[in-house]
């Protein structure tokens, strides 16, 4: 090939069969060339691979050595085997930073809330407020209307209170003789209706004669010396009281026994 190029001359004499084995000799020595490369790559490859390997195997026996483990374990997930250069220490804290940052990714997704289903929640929750106080609220009316319109009956029963009175006392003046009479039997029949009708709504009397006096249902107006009751207890009853339910209408008028 060199006495081509300084013979120019000679390349235009040469046959077809002599050109020919020049470009075989040509092509024979590029892949011998190739070749020859190709090996050294794979020599400094496998030079490199033993070299780490032999750092590897020399710090473990080290280790081992020391007493601070019986041989070389398998490397873990986290951890991370010291590179030619860098410092052990430096190693183990960037696996335990790619740990510490595993945990925290994997908290930071369970912590992660939806934030529809949030305000889902908050409504349902005002909700239940709201017809908790609804609920709260009607029941306090009616117990208030209940009361009002027990204090309006009372009222207005109460007023009625000396009409019966006057019924009784005018029943009681009539005379034996004429207890029989038409007038008399059609007022005692009014009396007795009237009374029904109260009964009916509520109104009952109040037991005193014979009892033990009560401040919250007796009036007492007078001491009464007899013998027929211990001392305590109601001798004389004066004028009838009433109750509505559980209120009291009108205290009993009474006198206690000595």
């Amino acid at each position: 090939m060199s006495d081509i190029k300084k013979n120019p001359s000679a390349s235009k004499t040469m046959t077809d069969s002599d050109k020919k084995e020049v470009l075989e000799s040509i092509m024979e020595e590029l892949e011998n060339d190739a070749k020859e490369k190709e090996k050294m790559t794979k020599k400094e490859s496998a030079g490199g691979e033993d070299a780490a390997s032999a750092d590897f195997e020399g710090k473990a026996s080290e280790k081992s050595a020391d007493g601070e483990g019986p041989g070389v374990d398998a490397p873990d997930e986290g951890d991370k085997i010291p590179v030619e250069g860098e410092p052990e220490e430096k190693a183990e804290s960037h696996g335990s930073d790619k740990a510490e940052e595993k945990k925290k990714g994997l908290f930071s997704r369970k912590e992660k809330k939806n934030p529809l289903q949030d305000k889902v929640d908050e409504l349902n929750d005002r909700l239940v407020r709201q017809v908790a106080e609804f609920d709260n609220f009607r029941k306090r009316t009616d117990r208030e209307k209940s009361q009002m319109f027990e204090q309006g009956q009372g009222s207005v029963l109460e007023k009625l209170l000396p009409i019966i009175d006057n019924f009784e006392r005018g029943l009681a003046a009539v005379p034996e003789e004429e207890k029989d009479g038409a007038f008399a039997d059609g007022m005692n029949k009014i009396y007795k209706q009237f009374m029904k009708q109260l009964e009916d709504l509520g109104v009952t009397t109040i037991d005193a004669l014979g009892q033990e006096f009560d401040p919250n249902l007796h009036n007492a107006v007078m001491q009464v010396d007899t013998q027929e009751y211990e001392s305590g207890v109601v001798a004389q009853e004066l004028q009838k009281g009433y109750r509505f339910h559980d209120t009291v209408l009108r205290h009993s008028m009474v006198g206690v026994a000595k």
